[in-house]
C-alpha cells in the first residue's frame, strides 16, 4: 500500500512519559512521511494497537517492559519491529534493551543525532517494504494454493463422475450372447481408462467383440471410448433399421472409427481388435489395427496360441485398409482378449518372456477374468502402470450341437 506520493503508508507507535520528546520525535516523523501516533505507557499502547498493529514501534521503556512487549508482539504473530530510544548513555542499558528484544536503539534527544535516527528510519523502511512483500507473497500463495486446492477437488469430482459413466457404458461382467459367456475386467491406472472393450449380440448367430486401447491416458483418452460406444450404438442401430451393415464386416467397422476419430481433430488413435463370432458357421473372422498383445485363442484338450494378423492402427491415416483374417473354431473354445497393460504386470524381462507366460496361464487353465486376476495378483497391485483390460470369451456351444447348423 502507498501513498499519493508513492511511498509505503507506515504507522509508527511512540511510547513516552516524556511528553515534549514523543511531540518532538512524532512531528519530525510525519515530516518524513510516516502516520503517527503516540502513548504514555504500554499498557494503554497495547489496549489500542491489537486492533491496529503499527509497522514500527518506538520505545522509551525498561529492559522488562521492552520484553513485555516483544513477547506480547510474539503472541499476536506480528513482525513489528522495536526501537528503544532513551536519554542514557550507559552502554549496559543499550545491551540489555537489544537483549530484550529491541531490534535498534536511538539515543534522546534526537535533534542532536539526527543522522543515527534517519539510519534507523531507513533500516526500518527496507525492513517494511521486506515484511510487506512477504505477506503479500503469502497471501498470493495461500491464495493460489486454496484455488488450487478448489481446482483439483472440482477435477476429481469430475473424474469420479467420469469414471462412473464409463463404467456404466460396459457390457454386463456375465453375459450369454449368441450361445457364448462373456464377462471382463477393466482397471485404470487413472480415474478414466483409455482401455475400452465391449461385445453385443449382431443377430441370434453372430456376435462381436472387441477390446482398444486409446493413445495417451486420462480424460482426453477417456473422451474416444465415449466416442467408440457411441459408434457401435449407431452402427447397431442402423442395421436393425437395414441402412448399413459396416458392423458386420470387421475391416469395415475400422473404417468408421478411423473417419470418426480424424473428424474429431483430437489428435487420438487407437489400437483395437475387433472379431465377429458365429456360432453356426462355427468362424471368427477378425481384423487387427496394431492391436498388442494378439488374443489368445485356446480349443479344449487342444492348441493354445496367439491369433495371427497384423493392420494400421485407426486414427492416423486417411484411407487405410485391413485384412480380414478367418479361424475355423471347430472344437469348444475360449478366446482372451488383453489389452498391452497387461504386460507391464508380467514379471518376466523380455517381451517373448511376458508372452509365453500368458500362453503358459491360458494352457493351463485360466480361463476366466478371475482366475487371470488371481495368477497376476492384479488385486493386490494399487498403482498400476498403465490401464488393463481383459475380455474372455467361452464356447458354450459344442461342436456336435451346432451341425445341424452346418
Amino acid at each position: 500500500m502507498t501513498s499519493r506520493t508513492g511511498r509505503l503508508l507506515i504507522q509508527i507507535l511512540i511510547i513516552d512519559a516524556d511528553e515534549k520528546a514523543r511531540t518532538e520525535l512524532a512531528r519530525y516523523l510525519e515530516t518524513r512521511g510516516f502516520y503517527v501516533s503516540g502513548y504514555r505507557d504500554l499498557t494503554t499502547a497495547i489496549s489500542i494497537f491489537d486492533s491496529n498493529m503499527p509497522d514500527v514501534i518506538f520505545a522509551d521503556l525498561q529492559a522488562p517492559q521492552i520484553e513485555s512487549l516483544a513477547d506480547h508482539l510474539d503472541q499476536v504473530e506480528s513482525p513489528t519491529p522495536i526501537v528503544a530510544f532513551s536519554s542514557t548513555e550507559s552502554s549496559k542499558q543499550v545491551v540489555d534493551a537489544l537483549r530484550a528484544g529491541a531490534s535498534d536503539f536511538v539515543l534522546k534527544p534526537f535533534s542532536k543525532d539526527k543522522k543515527a535516527l534517519n539510519d534507523v528510519i531507513r533500516k526500518l523502511l527496507d525492513r517494511v517494504r521486506l515484511s510487506r512483500l512477504n505477506q503479500l507473497y503469502r497471501q498470493e500463495l495461500e491464495d493460489a494454493n486454496r484455488d488450487l486446492r478448489n481446482g483439483i477437488a472440482e477435477l476429481r469430482a469430475d473424474q469420479r463422475a467420469g469414471r462412473k459413466v464409463q463404467m456404466r457404458m460396459l457390457p454386463e461382467k456375465v453375459q450369454l450372447t449368441g450361445g457364448l459367456h462373456a464377462e471382463h475386467l477393466i482397471k485404470p491406472s487413472l480415474y478414466l481408462s483409455g482401455d475400452f472393450l465391449d461385445y453385443f449380440p449382431l443377430s441370434n448367430d453372430k456376435t462381436l467383440v472387441y477390446i482398444a486401447d486409446v493413445s495417451g491416458h486420462g480424460a482426453s483418452s477417456a473422451f474416444v471410448t465415449v466416442l467408440l460406444k457411441n459408434l457401435s450404438n449407431r452402427l447397431q442401430r442402423n442395421l436393425r433399421r437395414g441402412s448399413t451393415d459396416d458392423i458386420l464386416y470387421p475391416d469395415k467397422f475400422l473404417e468408421r472409427i478411423n473417419s470418426e476419430l480424424l473428424d474429431t481433430g483430437l489428435g487420438k488413435h487407437v489400437t483395437i481388435f475387433v472379431g465377429i463370432i458365429s456360432v453356426s458357421e462355427r468362424k471368427l473372422r477378425y481384423s487387427v489395427g496394431a492391436h498388442f498383445p494378439m488374443p489368445v485363442l485356446s480349443f479344449e484338450g487342444g492348441e493354445t496360441a496367439f491369433l495371427e494378423g497384423s493392420g494400421l492402427p485407426v486414427g492416423l491415416f486417411e484411407s487405410p485398409q485391413w485384412e480380414v483374417y478367418e479361424v475355423v473354431l471347430d472344437k469348444p473354445f475360449h478366446l482372451i482378449l488383453f489389452s498391452d497393460g497387461i504386460l507391464e504386470v508380467i514379471r518376466q524381462k523380455s517381451l517373448d518372456e511376458k508372452e509365453q507366460r500368458l500362453l503358459e496361464l491360458v494352457s493351463g487353465g485360466r480361463h476366466t477374468v478371475a482366475s487371470l486376476s488371481e495368477a497376476l495378483n492384479l488385486d493386490e497391485i494399487t498403482e498400476l502402470p498403465d490401464d488393463i483390460g481383459i475380455v474372455t470369451v467361452t464356447d458354450t456351444v459344442t461342436v456336435s450341437d451346432n451341425t445341424s447348423l452346418k
